[in-house]
Parts: C-alpha cells; sequence; structure tokens
C-alpha cells in the first residue's frame, strides 16, 4: 500500500510541476465561493430534468470523483455534495488543460450556470475553472474499510473528507458545548478561566502530569480539575461562576478515558446539592432540546428519557440492590472487605471503607444504571471537598449522575468550613504517604481562601465528552474528541 500511494504521489507531484511550469499557482491567496452545495439542492429542487437557468453561481469544495476525464465532477463542500460539469463548449482552453492535472481529492473553485442534467443530476455546468488546492496525497477508497482502526483517529483530517457520520459526530459535540454555554449565561452565571498550571494538584482525585517551568525553576502540575480555583472566586463575591475547559489525568485509555478531556465545572453561592440536582437534569434536557430537538437521546438502541427528574438513590442502597450486601453494616474497613469478598470483590488493596464501597459498585453496579439517576451520598472517606452528610457523618453531600452506564458527572453541597478542610487534606496527606498516588494534597492557600468564608455552595462538574458520547450515540470517546491521545507507531 505505501508502494502504490507512492507512485500516486510522485503522479500528482508531476502535475503540480506541469501547472506551475504553465504559471499558474494551484494554492492561491483567496478564492470566494457565493453558494453552497446543499442551497443550490433546495432552491433548484423543481428545476425539471434537461433544464439549465440563467443564473451564474461561484462554488468551491473537493473533487470526490472525477468521470469521463473530468466531464463530471463530484463536489463535496462544508454543506453537501453537487455535480459539476466541465464542456469544452463552455470552458476556455488554459481550464480545460487545468483539468488534466485534476485529482480525486484537489480543492476547485467553479463558476457556472445552475442546470440539471437530462438523468435528473442538479449540477454546475463550468464556464471558469480553478485549482486551489493541489492535494499530494490520495484518498483512500473507502475508509471505513481501513484495517488500521486507529487511521480515522490519527489522520482525522482524512477521517473527516472521507466520513460524513464522523464530521456530523464533531460538529454535534460543538453544539453541545455551546449549548452548555447558553444554558449557564441564561442562568446567571459568569464563564471564567482559570489557571492550567498548578503549583498545588487538587480538585480531584486523580494522577497528574508534572512539567517544569524553566525561568521560576519550580515544577508545576497539568490540572486535574479547577475547582480549587473557581470556589476562590466565589469567596471573592463572584456568585455564580463556570469554566468549560480541558482538564489533564495520567490514566489509562479506553472508550470512556482520554488523558486530556473537556471538563465543565460551575458553582453557585447559597445553594446546596439539592439545587445541583436539580441544575443537572435540568442542564441536559436543555442541551438536547437544542440539539436534538427533543428531550430524549438514543443510546445503542435505548431511548434514554431526560424530560423529568432524575431519580435519587443512595451509593449504598444501590450496593444492597445489585450487590446483595449492606456495607453501612461494616463498622471498619476490614469488615468491608470481608463482605466484599463474600460476592468475590477482591478490596485487599481499598484503605478505607469508603475505597470499598466505590469498588463494589464499580463492579455490580455501576453497568446496570441505564436510565439516568443521581447516586447520592457518597463515603466521607473519599470525598474531602464536599461537607459532611447533614444527617450521617459517614457521608457527605455528594452525589454523581450517570446514564447509560456511565458517570456523567457529580455535584457538592461544598465544603466551607477551613478547620474542617485542613483535616480533610491532611487525611489525604497521609494516604499519599501510604502510597495512593492519586489522593490530594494540603493547599494552604486554598484553606486560607476558606478562612475569609465560602459561602454556603453547590458545586457540579460533567465530562462534556461524555456527554457528547451519548448524544452522538457514539462508540468511544476517540469518536467525540477531535484528536485523542494515540500510542505512538
Amino acid at each position: 500500500m505505501a508502494t502504490e500511494n507512492n507512485i500516486h504521489r510522485e503522479s500528482r507531484l508531476a502535475k503540480l510541476n506541469t501547472l506551475l511550469e504553465k504559471g499558474y499557482n494551484p494554492y492561491p491567496y483567496c478564492f470566494k465561493p457565493n453558494a453552497y452545495a446543499a442551497q443550490l439542492q433546495d432552491k433548484y429542487k423543481d428545476l425539471p430534468a434537461g433544464e439549465s437557468t440563467e443564473d451564474r453561481v461561484t462554488v468551491a469544495g473537493r473533487a470526490m470523483a472525477v468521470r469521463n476525464s473530468g466531464m463530471f465532477i463530484d463536489l463535496k463542500d462544508i454543506s453537501g455534495k453537487i455535480q459539476i460539469f466541465c464542456h469544452k463548449n463552455n470552458l476556455s482552453e488554459p481550464d480545460l488543460e487545468l483539468l488534466k492535472c485534476l485529482d480525486v481529492g484537489d480543492l476547485v473553485g467553479v463558476t457556472g450556470f445552475v442546470r440539471r442534467t437530462p438523468r435528473g443530476e442538479l449540477s454546475v455546468a463550468a464556464e471558469k475553472f480553478d485549482i486551489i488546492g493541489k492535494s499530494l496525497q490520495p484518498l483512500p477508497e473507502k475508509f471505513h474499510g481501513l484495517t488500521d482502526v486507529e487511521a480515522r483517529y490519527r489522520q482525522r483530517y482524512v477521517d473527516f473528507i472521507m466520513n460524513d457520520d464522523s464530521r456530523e459526530i464533531f460538529k454535534k459535540r460543538c453544539q453541545i458545548t455551546s449549548a452548555i454555554r447558553r444554558y449557564f449565561e441564561e442562568h446567571g452565571f459568569l464563564e471564567v478561566e482559570t489557571p492550567m498550571l498548578h503549583p498545588i494538584m487538587g480538585g480531584a482525585n486523580a494522577k497528574p502530569f508534572i512539567t517544569h517551568h524553566n525561568a521560576l525553576d519550580m515544577d508545576l502540575y497539568l490540572r486535574i480539575a479547577p475547582e480549587l480555583y473557581l470556589k476562590r472566586l466565589v469567596v471573592g463575591g463572584l456568585d455564580r461562576v463556570f469554566e468549560i475547559g480541558r482538564n489533564f489525568r495520567n490514566e489509562g485509555v479506553d472508550k470512556k478515558h482520554n488523558p486530556e478531556f473537556t471538563g465543565l465545572e460551575a458553582y453557585q453561592a447559597y445553594a446546596d446539592y439539592n439545587d445541583m440536582a436539580e441544575l443537572i437534569p435540568d442542564l441536559i434536557r436543555y442541551v438536547c432540546e437544542q440539539v436534538l430537538g427533543k428531550p430524549s437521546f438514543t443510546y445503542k438502541g435505548v431511548e434514554i428519557d431526560v424530560s423529568k427528574p432524575f431519580p435519587k438513590k443512595s451509593i449504598v442502597d444501590l450496593v444492597k440492590e445489585y450487590a446483595g450486601i449492606d456495607l453501612m453494616k461494616a463498622q471498619t474497613v476490614e469488615e468491608a472487605k470481608e463482605m466484599a469478598k463474600s460476592i468475590g470483590i477482591d478490596a485487599s488493596q481499598c484503605s478505607n471503607w469508603g475505597k470499598v464501597v466505590q469498588l463494589v459498585f464499580d463492579e455490580k453496579v455501576e453497568a446496570n444504571l441505564i436510565q439516568p439517576i443521581l447516586v447520592m451520598d457518597m463515603p466521607r472517606d473519599i470525598s474531602p471537598l464536599a461537607k459532611t452528610h447533614r444527617s450521617n457523618p459517614r457521608l457527605v453531600e455528594h452525589f454523581d449522575a450517570y446514564a447509560c452506564g456511565m458517570e456523567l458527572g457529580c455535584a457538592y453541597s461544598e465544603l466551607s468550613n477551613p478547620l474542617e478542610q485542613r483535616a480533610r487534606f491532611e487525611a489525604q496527606c497521609a494516604e499519599r504517604e501510604a502510597g495512593d498516588d492519586e489522593a490530594q494534597m494540603l493547599d494552604e492557600d486554598y484553606v486560607n481562601a476558606l478562612e475569609n468564608a465560602l459561602p454556603p455552595t453547590g458545586g457540579m462538574g460533567m465530562g462534556i465528552d461524555r456527554l457528547a458520547i451519548l448524544l452522538t450515540d457514539a462508540d468511544t470517546i476517540r469518536d467525540v474528541i477531535a484528536f485523542p491521545t494515540l500510542r505512538n507507531k
């Protein structure tokens, strides 16, 4: 295949040299179309077969097929396809010479009149023809049939050229992000930007990427979450803030995880996790209606209804329901490990009760949560930034939102007591010293910010990529990220 591609490239290079020798520039500075394929298809949908118009248009796009030595060209632009009809009676001799140098994949610009062929194909009959981007690489004949499944991700530009579905998924993903932004702006939130480089790792339990700043001679962490900076802004009097931006976590790659991903976080003063339990379903409903035109979506053949409030169930009740054990009865981590072992789960590496609860949930419950649900009241051990539950000190006011067996986001009643926050951080530091490199660090400046008084605050976070997976019915997170992280060849 490589040898064949080299032969095609040599042929294209020869045509490029022919153009250059004739004094023709196939890479012009500018070209301005005034019409698009889909607009023309709609405007002239009633034009009878064999009829021509007096209407002149200029179109531009990629030549996806060339037939009869260039007489017929299938042109594809951002909106769709239209046929170009190149006849010697309508073109100058120089333009006819250009046609001899045309290859599939070249970008072309055409001015001509609109007609419908006797066979019923709407066409632009070319009166002026230009090559405006000479492609030196041949396009694959059937991109779906590539044996290297990662080729679509490695050469996303070719994927988008050849695969309309891939391009539509990405366009819809952009619409999702825009709809999220509109939702928060309509609800009085201020969009802000916070640092990507953090001197202290915090805001989530995850392994960080580490970089070095030469001028300051200090190591910095690529942010795993913007949470602690956003809550500093709430302390400063910005009552409603949100941020959409990249987060970085040094973790594995699978269908739901990419080392860099787009996160959404939002914080609302004078609110708690009950308010967030209304906001998150309302946000997802709004996005569905804005992007799909209805308050539901279909994922892998299952209709997912987001028109109603999401049901709520505590994580320990869900474990009891699906795994058959009541971990609230375990008073120590050892008792919890034994209960997990009784259902075939090895929790020997878990350092506290909360991690056992989370492990059992991941193994026995998560995949069953198909319709939207809020998994409430997480263990205090594993959620150092949320307020202790007002009715059970072993838990915190933290829920995770699930659908289609996938976590979409989470929300807290944000911990605002600086003394308790310091104690929680210190417990995390002990976890780090014991070998947990995902545990958080003590952020003295953040604790100091809390000592200036954080109002009662509800906060939420969501992975935009995961929401895009569901709303586009994609197979993997790689489908909704333009350039996913891949292993070097």
